[in-house]
């Protein structure tokens, strides 16, 4: 940052001072968890020389707070991927299950919505498509901030809900299912290849509640890969225009995906099998009925505070994912 000249690419260089930024909190962090380990360490030794009740509870609740921040930037030095610090393009989707589904799939999106706003993440819609009677068909949601892929990645994969259905009259259990796709949104440094002529681009009306455009003009913007067959939508811009640009984007962001994965032969590996959202796929499972528990059937780990996730408390979960899989 301090050769001559670094300044005049404006965009490359504020690429670099956020980056030299991330690296300059991960050592600060380091160095304030390191000066607070000393500071108690004298502050214990004091307590028990001078056999001070106070000091020795007040050293007990800044370890307990400690431990919590050392926790935390040992998660943030496993998101080392190529792609972890970027944006994060989050689909939906509902699988077998009817209504149900649909109404999970609504379900997982407001849990995804509830933990992106807790941790301070930007969301904008980009694709939503309403159920007949309940929940959704798709959705596709832009998480903007630091690290939101990396954090999000452990969500990819069917998730499986076990309840009492509000959607049976006889109120018998049932079984439903989603799938969740995650993929970064890729810097505008990275290009990919994409031959207008294996396009079809085809304009529809916006559907959902609330907004003056919406169904009033074919401004929604759908794109479809032909060679691959990979889809990607807009409806939340009043323009046709700035739809089919943000749609191109999301394009992109799946294709990269998708060819990274081909060229590196881990296609199943990473994104495993385009497998039917269904029974037997799924990478965890949510009961609601007869007891209450979630299991991510990838690293064994039970939660049984199934309202605090649904409300948007993952930590747990993605935490245990991360340290597993890094």
């Amino acid at each position: 940052m301090s050769q001559p000249g670094f300044w005049d690419d404006s965009d490359k260089a504020q690429k670099i001072a956020k980056k030299e930024s991330a690296i300059k909190d991960k050592i600060n962090s380091y160095d304030s968890l390191v000066a607070e380990r000393e500071e108690l360490e004298v502050l214990l030794e004091l307590g028990q020389e001078e056999e001070d009740e106070a000091t020795i509870n007040e050293v007990k609740e800044r370890i307990n707070q400690l431990e919590k921040d050392v926790d935390d930037l040992e998660l943030k030095t496993l998101l080392d991927g190529d792609y972890d610090h970027n944006n994060a393009l989050l689909s939906i989707n509902p699988g077998a299950g009817g209504v149900d589904s649909q109404d999970w799939a609504e379900m997982l999106m407001r849990m995804y919505t509830r933990w992106a706003e807790s941790n301070g993440y930007k969301l904008n819609t980009l694709e939503l498509m309403p159920g007949e009677e309940a929940g959704i068909k798709s959705a596709t949601i832009q998480v903007e901030g630091d690290y939101a892929y990396g954090y999000l990645q452990s969500e990819k994969g069917v998730h499986r809900l076990v309840r009492i259905s509000p959607f049976d009259s006889s109120s018998r259990r049932h079984t439903s299912f989603a799938s969740v796709d995650v993929m970064p949104e890729l810097d505008d440094d990275i290009e990919v290849d994409i031959n207008e002529n294996d396009l079809k681009i085809e304009t529809y009306r916006a559907s959902g509640a609330g907004g003056q455009h919406v169904n009033t003009t074919d401004s929604a913007v759908r794109i479809t890969h032909l060679p691959t067959g990979i889809v990607a939508q807009c409806q939340n811009e009043r323009s046709q225009h700035k739809n089919k640009q943000t749609a191109m984007k999301v394009l992109q962001s799946k294709l990269f995906e998708y060819l990274e994965e081909k060229k590196a032969e881990k296609l199943e590996e990473i994104r495993g099998e385009h497998k039917e959202i269904a029974w037997g796929n799924q990478i965890r499972s949510y009961v609601f009925h007869p007891y209450q528990m979630i299991k991510d059937h990838r690293t064994n780990l039970e939660v049984n505070k199934v309202e605090r996730v649904m409300d948007g408390k993952l930590e747990p979960l993605i935490e245990d994912y991360l340290k597993n899989e890094k």
